[in-house]
């Protein structure tokens, strides 16, 4: 019996670098002090993303504007440096957000940008938080390509939701449920996506994939499969990997807690 146990413990000791190389890396992409580790979209529009925090968000009362405020910790917060995916706290003011500062009204070219990561993806699960205004619209871009809709749908009833809606697939599929909170409160959201395939001549096998879309806590996506970029993408065009994409040509709009977490 001693003998099966010594072998045992064994036999666990010899895979642990295995289970441990199986498991799945959760990394943060923003560090709460500046924008490093992020990239604009060109065009004919002004960047009006910052890292700060807002003028009004309390757990009592809602944000009414994306105003920004400048980050607590004195002289230097909120300046370029750390790097994206810092420790939490690292720097002054690491407790900043992620805000599009730009006007309501989208169809003022003049006005917004959207931003994305300079790290590109395949398979990932993102984790974040996000904040809009009363009638806001923005999106979560997978793969810089595949829009999943970030828009003022509170109260609407789950059967008149379309794709353009809170959590709607873009030109592909409305969500189950309308799990849209308040504007001008946070709320969260997470994206399983499985990767376009490719073979070795570039040839597609397999479209992209929303596996689960969890928001606010509710399940309002599963197994979507997507055939192709859902426009307003990066390039227009599908890769075997991408980077993760904000709306921000469509108004303001706040990013908190984003995380990545890669098979």
């Amino acid at each position: 019996m001693k003998r099966n146990f010594l072998l045992l413990a064994v036999m666990m000791f010899a895979l642990s670098p295995v289970l441990s190389a199986q498991e799945p890396t959760v990394r943060s992409l923003f560090n709460g002090t500046n924008l490093d580790g992020w990239n604009f979209k060109a065009g004919d529009r002004v960047n009006t993303w910052t890292v700060g925090r807002l003028a009004s968000n309390t757990v009592e009362e809602a944000a009414t504007t994306m105003e920004p405020l400048p980050l607590r910790g004195g002289p230097g917060a909120g300046t370029r440096g750390g790097g994206a995916g810092a420790p939490a706290g690292a720097g002054l003011g690491a407790s900043g957000v992620m805000i599009n500062a730009t006007g309501n009204d989208w169809r003022d070219a003049r006005r917004g940008v959207d931003i994305y990561t300079t790290e590109r993806f395949g398979d990932v699960t993102v984790r974040l938080e996000f904040l809009v205004l009363r009638r806001g619209n923005s999106g979560v871009y997978m793969m810089g390509e595949y829009e999943l809709q970030i828009a003022d749908s509170f109260g609407r009833p789950s059967d008149r939701m379309g794709p353009g809606d809170m959590g709607g697939i873009w030109a592909t599929a409305a969500p189950r449920v309308n799990a849209a909170g308040a504007p001008g409160t946070w709320q969260s959201l997470e994206i399983e996506f499985v990767a376009p395939r490719f073979d070795a001549e570039g040839n597609k096998t397999a479209n992209a994939i929303f596996k689960r879309v969890v928001l606010n806590g509710i399940l309002i996506q599963e197994n979507v499969e997507v055939q192709g970029s859902t426009g307003g993408g990066l390039t227009g065009r599908e890769h075997a990997t991408g980077p993760i994409m904000f709306q921000g040509d469509h108004g303001p709009v706040a990013f908190r807690n984003i995380e990545v977490i890669v098979p």
